[in-house]
């Protein structure tokens, strides 16, 4: 069982310790057994918060009881026979490490909205996550651009220019597996105040173990730094956009929404150095389309390298652009689009249906600090047909010639086919696609 939520985890752990706490006083009180020996917290249920969750429990040992007429110093026979050996020893413990994952846009335009729509007036958005769910769910830590607003249906559900998602959308993300929700794009204001209030108050109620960065309620909420915890490192993540279409952030929540403005973001990086061990930046930048990275993707990805960040996942450009090394820092340009529905024609909408998924291994040096010890990207490819769940997202190495001569993009840009999203991919990508 992975884990989800370090709150959820904290409240397990403390019921769980304090269920055994008093059937150990119990056990002491009516003389059964002899006095515990070692009470142990299993380092892999440990928390942010100092908690466990089902994989970390508390495990007790007890001494056999002395029997009739022996001493309290007697020591029981040992269980092999003479001659005979004891069982080998326990494997040593594997270094730790953590999983991370995370994929790009969500980006919800009317036909994908339309796809999950049921017939009762409610949607059902699981089957855009179906194929991806056991990868997603699998990781330790896993991460999503969540490109548009999720205001509920009283704000009226929209696509292009101005987005909104409904709150079904945010059940399937859960439901998919994400830990942590990226809201800081140039889309977050669309809905205005009102589209934040209701997207913050559906997480906070409904889903409180999983983090939502990048908006924020309050200004002590905004100066707060996620970090999580496992095995004994922490990783701090930091959300970031470039600007909000040019909606003004409201008068009354000038912290509404985390810009990319550098002395904040310098500000930051240091504080994030100093409560963790590793440091994630994941900034919605660049230019849209362009399957290269910016001159200013450079300048901002140069300044988080400088300022103690180790790995970046960069978010925007709705296509996917390299992956290249900052000095120590690994920089992910752009994973592009998850989840897509675009209307026209032309070249360069085929591009717009490969998106990416970093995989990443932080774990221990010689020295004991967190580096990366693995990563790669696994191309994905957006399948769409009209209907009910039509909508759904495959690895580029399980995507068949059948499914691309069946995807309704094929209809508006003729480029699209299988062997374009594997070109696209390894020129892209290169060595580092899996």
């Amino acid at each position: 069982m992975r884990r989800r939520g370090n709150s959820r985890v904290h409240r397990l752990g403390r019921g769980l310790g304090t269920l055994l706490c008093a059937v150990l006083l119990l056990c002491q009180m009516t003389g059964c057994g002899g006095a515990p020996e070692d009470r142990r917290l299993s380092s892999a249920g440990m928390s942010a918060s100092g908690g466990t969750d089902a994989e970390g429990v508390w495990e007790s040992r007890t001494e056999p009881a002395s029997g009739p007429g022996e001493g309290s110093e007697s020591q029981t026979e040992p269980a092999f026979g003479p001659g005979e050996e004891s069982e080998s020893p326990a494997e040593p413990a594997s270094p730790p490490k953590i999983t991370l994952v995370m994929v790009g846009d969500i980006l919800l335009h009317n036909p994908v909205a339309e796809s999950a729509e049921m017939g009762d007036g409610g949607y059902d958005f699981t089957p855009v996550f179906a194929n991806m769910r056991e990868e997603i769910q699998e990781a330790d830590l896993a991460l999503v651009n969540q490109e548009v607003i999720i205001g509920g249906t009283e704000l009226g559900i929209s696509g292009y220019p101005s987005f909104n998602a409904p709150y079904e959308l945010g059940d399937a993300l859960s439901d998919a597996g994400f830990d942590v929700i990226l809201h800081a794009t140039n889309h977050a204001l669309d809905k205005g105040k009102r589209g934040l209030v209701n997207c913050m108050a559906f997480w906070e109620e409904n889903y409180p173990g999983i983090a939502v960065l990048g908006i924020h309620e309050s200004r002590e909420d905004q100066q707060e730094i996620y970090v999580y915890e496992q095995d004994g490192i922490r990783i701090a993540v930091l959300n970031y956009t470039y600007g909000t279409n040019g909606i003004p952030l409201p008068q009354d929540m000038p912290y509404g929404v985390d810009l990319l403005e550098e002395d904040r973001v310098v500000s930051d990086l240091h504080r994030a150095e100093e409560l963790a061990d590793f440091v994630v930046v994941c900034p919605h930048w660049g230019t849209e389309y362009r399957l290269e990275e910016t001159e200013a993707q450079q300048r901002w990805a140069r300044l988080f390298a400088d300022n103690g960040a180790d790995l970046v996942l960069g978010t925007h450009p709705h296509v996917i652009e390299p992956v290249e090394w900052v000095d120590d820092t690994l920089v992910y340009y752009s994973l592009g689009n998850f989840v897509n529905w675009t209307s026209g024609t032309g070249q360069g909408v085929a591009d717009r249906m490969v998106g990416g998924m970093a995989q990443v291994t932080v774990g221990l040096d010689e020295e004991g600090r967190a580096v990366i010890t693995d990563y790669g990207v696994e191309p994905l490819v957006c399948h769409l047909e009209v209907g009910f769940g039509g909508v759904t997202v495959y690895p580029l190495e399980e995507y068949t010639e059948e499914l691309a001569k069946r995807n309704e993009i094929v209809g508006q840009d003729g480029s699209f086919s299988l062997d374009y999203c594997r070109e696209l991919s390894e020129s892209v990508f290169g060595e580092t696609a899996r």
